[in-house]
Order: structure tokens, then sequence, then C-alpha cells
């Protein structure tokens, strides 16, 4: 039995630690409170800030694992390469979480080293230096923190007057201790995919079908799959993501995020994980969802192959109010009366405005409607109200 200490314990932690036990791990789920999501399918928790490098060290000498897992932005990853030198596997690899944490590694690796289209951008530390990398890209313009998650800090420069707005809003919007902003020039794109891609320790690098996604606030709202691209992109981006993975290192699932435009294929953004919008491979598209695929990578058991069996779509569920209990929630039992629908309720302990406390999924035939099967989608989301308390 392989014991795995992941490091983050939201909505996608908890279902690779349900695909994690089915395989026989034990695993300790760790975050900064009490009571986190995947805390409640472990074997084991930790809570302490990830950021504090001697906690980090602390949980790695109690628990002595065979993985460690990251599964959020939040971590002192440059101990991982301390962690790995002692022997620990870091999964992917120490690198490659390392890099994909950090926004100006990533982009530099992808555009700089690899050469792949990545949209014009810039960094900035200061506001000073903000404003030039803001004149210099020009506008319209997207602006990043280098550390954050789920769109936190992220925002469009359409006019003079949203500068300082702009890096207000980055600011407190970065994840640790990285203050600092990438600066992007604004892509006109006609599609927006997530190309899930699997790395194996013995076996061929695979590929889910592309997943579309729609964005508000910087946080996707829904996801499809099979997202519609000629066959000429598709064959890009997978080129794109073999060659960044291969760079990168290790076993693992990865989110690759990628913009469609009439001038071919642009690369976005990397995670070394599970990702968000492929919470719609839960609605059984695929022959192994997206959590299934990353535990047997990560733990090193076979994948003979990835096989795409339905269309499916994933709309959230999205709290109104803060509230420091636990949600109730109503209009479930009107969601799951709806043809082809399912519900994932994260059980997250408390609530704030737009944060993501559930997933609506349904499916059909890959010869099917989108546009109908995405409406569907949302139908049943709406059934659902987060009541905070």
């Amino acid at each position: 039995m392989k014991k795995i200490l992941l490091l983050g314990s939201g909505e996608l932690g908890k279902e690779l630690v349900i695909a994690l036990k089915r395989l026989g791990a034990y695993v300790v789920a760790c975050d900064s409170y009490e009571g986190a999501p995947a805390m409640q399918v472990a074997d084991d928790f930790e809570v302490f800030n990830m950021l504090d490098g001697r906690a980090l060290d602390a949980a790695v000498v109690k628990h002595r694992p065979e993985r460690i897992v990251p599964e959020v932005e939040s971590i002192r990853t440059d101990r991982f390469y301390d962690y790995e030198a002692e022997g620990f596997h870091v999964v992917p690899s120490a690198k490659a979480a390392n890099f994909t944490m950090n926004r100006k590694l990533i982009r530099d690796l992808a555009a700089q080293e690899l050469g792949l289209r990545t949209a014009p951008y810039r960094y900035a530390t200061t506001l000073t230096e903000f404003e030039a990398a803001v004149a210099e890209i020009g506008l319209p313009c997207v602006v990043k923190p280098l550390m954050s998650s789920s769109g936190k800090g992220q925002s469009v420069v359409k006019t003079p007057a949203d500068v300082v707005k702009a890096w207000s809003y980055a600011m407190e919007g970065s994840r640790g201790d990285l203050m600092e902003v990438i600066v992007e020039g604004f892509i006109n794109f006609h599609t927006e995919i997530t190309l899930l891609t699997v790395t194996q320790e013995d076996g061929p690098t695979l590929f889910c079908a592309p997943i579309g996604h729609r964005q508000e606030r910087g946080d996707y709202q829904e996801s499809w799959q099979p997202c519609a691209l000629s066959p000429k992109d598709l064959a890009e981006a997978q080129d794109m993501a073999a060659k960044v993975t291969e760079a990168l290192g290790g076993s693992g699932i990865w989110g690759i995020e990628f913009f469609i435009t009439a001038q071919g294929v642009v690369f976005s953004e990397l995670s070394p994980r599970p990702h968000d919008t492929g919470m719609v491979t839960l609605a059984n598209t695929q022959n192994f969802n997206e959590f299934e695929l990353h535990a047997r990578a990560l733990l090193g058991l076979p994948i003979p192959a990835i096989e795409l069996h339905k269309a499916g779509v994933s709309a959230v569920i999205l709290a109104q109010d803060s509230g420091e209990k636990a949600p109730t929630f109503t209009g479930v039992e009107e969601a799951l009366a709806k043809p082809h629908s399912d519900v994932k309720l994260f059980g997250k302990p408390s609530t704030r405005p737009y944060r993501r406390m559930g997933v609506a999924l349904t499916y059909g035939p890959l010869d099917g409607d989108m546009e109908a099967l995405r409406a569907h989608a949302k139908s049943i989301a709406d059934c659902v109200t987060v009541q905070s308390h």
C-alpha cells in the first residue's frame, strides 16, 4: 500500500483521494483549514500553512510518503527539489511542480526555451513597472498574478482608467509571497480548450478529447467534451502538450490550456494535476475520468488507452453569500429528476460569493447537439440553491 501526502484538499483533491483509495493507496490530506473536502475521505489529515517550509518539512518527515502530490498553488515548491534529493517522489516532478506553480517560470519555458506560440507578455513587481508593461503590451491586455488560482486577481485592462484598479486587484488575488504580475496581450480567440494530457512511467503520452470551457471572473463556469477542433489544430495542441510535459518530466495528468485562433493554437497555461474544467469527465464521458487517470499514472499503473464514449457537460454551482458554517442545499431532488443528470456537492465547510460549491453534470451521444446539452447542464445547476449560514 503506497502512502500519499496530498498537498491541497479541495474538490479536485477529494475526487483524487476517492480514485487513489479504490487502488489501495493510503492518503494523508493536507490543507490550511480543517474539514476540507479531501480530508473527509482520506485516511489521515494535517492542517498547516503549506507556504511554511518548516511545517511542510515536518509533514514529510512525519509521514514518509511514497508520493508527494501537490494539488494547489500555495506551497513552498522550492522544497520539492530537496525532497527529491532525499529520495522522495514528487508528482509529477519537483521541476514540474515548481515551474507550474509560477506563471513566470512556465511561460518563459514555453515561449523562450521551447518556442511555443504564446501571447506577448511582460512582468511587473511595482505599479510603475506595471504601468510601463501595460503601455508596451497595449490595450486591451490581461493581467494575472504570477501565483494564483481559480481566476483570483485576474482582470482585463480595457482603458487607462482600469490600470491602477487592475494592479490592486492582482495584488489582492496573489497567493503566497510572490507579489508579481504578468501582463499579456489580448488574444482574439474563437475557442478556449483544456487538453488533458497523461504522461506515464512506462507507456506513451496519452491525450483526452479536448474540453471546451467558458469563464467568468477568470474562473470556469462550464466545460464540455468533446470540443470540436480541426485536425490541424488538434495535432498542433497535442504536439505542444507533448513538448512541454517532456521538458518538465514525471508521470501524471496535466491540464494544459490553449487558445484556438484563426492563426493557429496559442499556449496559455498548464497545471500538473487534475483540472477544474476536467470535472466534465465525471459524467462518464471516458473510460477513466481525469482523477482515475492521475491516480493510475502517479502510482505507476498502466493506462493502455483513453477512450471517449459520450459527450458531456459540467456546469458549476456557486454560492452567492458568505457564511462561516456548512451550507445547506435546496433543489437537489428537482435537479436529479431531470434526465441524464448528476450533481456533485463538494462538502466545503463555508461559503463566500462565487465560491464553487458543486457541479452539475449531464451526458449525451457523441453525435448529439452540444448546445442543447450545455443548456441542459445549466438547467440542472440552476435547480440547486446554496443556503449560506
